[in-house]
């Protein structure tokens, strides 16, 4: 008698296990990123965004509505998306009114009944309000929807997208995006993907635009101004759109009139364009940074300029954002503390560029200047005070080993890029671009992490390779590159 009734009781105990576990609970309001572990939202994986907006260029005023498909990961009784202080009208989950409590940044939405582990959901959200950027330490600027003097452009690098629509705000959660805007004529509209269509309503137009490949949210983009279109075709096939203040528009063209084949050199370098299209588009404004907005990479309008005259470091900047496509974009960090996997590889790809177009000793002449920069031996040099030098290293972190404040330093870009290099002395140039090409393979249209990294580096190399990570990525001294001959920066 007593078997039997342990086993029943066992069956009993397993049933409550299960029911408990199966008991809906709240999504995480964050996806524990290491470095903003309130970014994005737990319980849920967003399959497609549909995002409508009409938007007033008198007032900065828009009107919104969000509809996002999306999966539930767990069983919900309620789950949060991020929006910052625009103001919710209604909710709607699976066309079921939903309650719903929304602070500064925090939307949490109840449904009427339950989402179950595995079920396909449907939210509708209306909104609206003047949106405005947030102040971005690490970026030193403000991001997320910008209006200034009649035009927007929206950059939201790492922590933005909520400015201007309900999100999971985190590259964890890349999803599909379908993005409407009306905006009065004669105002154009770019923003990622594929211009479907454009419907002329009378006094105003709608834009629609399909990103029909993954996308994080940072890299969601609206760019509203009076532009010119300029269009053109890589030798690779990747159609290229690119927008230009109107007035710019002839010396945009000479700007940009590299971008093909550099297009064309890093489809070669790395693998297959990752996308249906690229280009990029201008702002009327000063910028202090570039962005690589997926498809639609995002320049100030001083790099018109200076690319046009032929300024080295300007084209540089132009493949960086580029190379971005494959190394950011479609394959991206798993957490934020792995800035590295996308600033050094970009900046690294724009050496590669200069490889590719002055040689090889012209390559060896910048990664030199750039290691007198990060070690410091450049600085003592121009004849700097100890006091100075010590405060501008300070400023430099080991490229694994930013902070949450300074995850843009000179240190992940420029001894990011240094590392690969030293990776390439290390292993030889067969298996350096063998690792290069694998590591976007497996992990495109989604995230790595460093570890990820460094695991395909052994794998395809054949050997143990963590001192030399642990020096190059985590050392606070810069490790030595044998037989690297100092030479200045400019």
């Amino acid at each position: 008698m007593a078997r039997p009734l342990f086993t029943l009781l066992a069956c009993l105990f397993a049933f409550s296990f299960a029911f408990a576990q199966e008991t809906p609970q709240p999504g995480a309001a964050g996806l524990g990123d290491s470095f903003y572990p309130t970014l994005g939202n737990g319980g849920y994986d967003v399959q497609h965004y549909t995002l409508d907006l009409t938007v007033d260029m008198d007032t900065n005023y828009i009107d919104g509505v969000a509809t996002i498909e999306a999966t539930a990961t767990q069983s919900l009784s309620s789950f949060n998306l991020d929006l910052i202080r625009l103001n919710v009208e209604s909710v709607s989950v699976n066309d079921a009114a939903a309650e719903f409590a929304h602070d500064e940044s925090e939307l949490t939405i109840t449904p009427q009944s339950p989402l179950l582990e595995g079920d396909d959901f449907t939210v509708t959200i209306a909104y609206n309000g003047s949106p405005n950027p947030v102040m971005v330490r690490a970026m030193g600027s403000q991001m997320g929807w910008n209006f200034r003097r009649g035009r927007v452009y929206v950059a939201s690098e790492p922590a933005g997208a909520a400015t201007w629509f309900p999100v999971n705000d985190h590259p964890l959660d890349k999803a599909t995006y379908t993005i409407r805007v009306n905006v009065e004529t004669p105002y154009v509209v770019a923003s990622n993907g594929v211009l479907e269509e454009t419907i002329e309503n009378g006094d105003t137009t709608t834009y629609v635009w399909e990103m029909r490949d993954p996308m994080a949210s940072y890299l969601a983009t609206v760019q509203i101004d009076e532009f010119t279109l300029q269009t053109d075709m890589s030798e690779s096939g990747v159609p290229i759109r690119n927008y230009f203040p109107s007035w710019l528009a002839e010396e945009g063209a000479l700007a940009f009139e590299l971008q093909a084949d550099m297009l064309d050199f890093f489809v070669d370098t790395f693998g297959p364009y990752p996308y249906e299209v690229y280009g990029v588009v201008v702002t009327d404004g000063m910028l202090g940074f570039a962005l690589e907005t997926q498809t639609l990479s995002l320049f100030g309008r001083s790099i018109i300029d200076s690319a046009a005259a032929g300024d080295p470091l300007s084209l540089s900047i132009i493949a960086h954002e580029l190379a971005h496509q494959w190394f950011g974009d479609s394959v991206s960090v798993a957490d934020w503390s792995d800035i590295w996997l996308n600033e050094g590889f970009a900046t690294y790809a724009s050496f590669l560029w200069v490889e590719h177009t002055w040689g090889r000793e012209v390559l060896d002449e910048l990664i030199a200047a750039y290691y007198g920069f990060i070690s410091g031996n450049a600085l003592y040099e121009e004849g700097n005070t100890p006091e100075e030098i010590e405060e501008m290293l300070s400023s430099i972190s080991p490229p694994g080993a930013p902070t949450p404040d300074t995850l843009f330093n000179p240190g992940v870009y420029y001894r990011g890029a240094i590392t690969l290099h030293a990776l390439r002395l290390e292993v030889g140039d067969d298996a350096f671009f063998q690792i290069i090409r694998m590591y976007y393979d497996r992990y495109q249209h989604s995230n790595a992490s460093i570890e990820d990294f460094v695991a395909i580096a052994e794998e395809l190399s054949g050997q143990e390779l963590d001192e030399f990570f642990n020096a190059w990525l985590y050392d606070p001294r810069v490790p030595d590159i044998p037989q690297m001959e100092l030479r200045r920066l400019f």
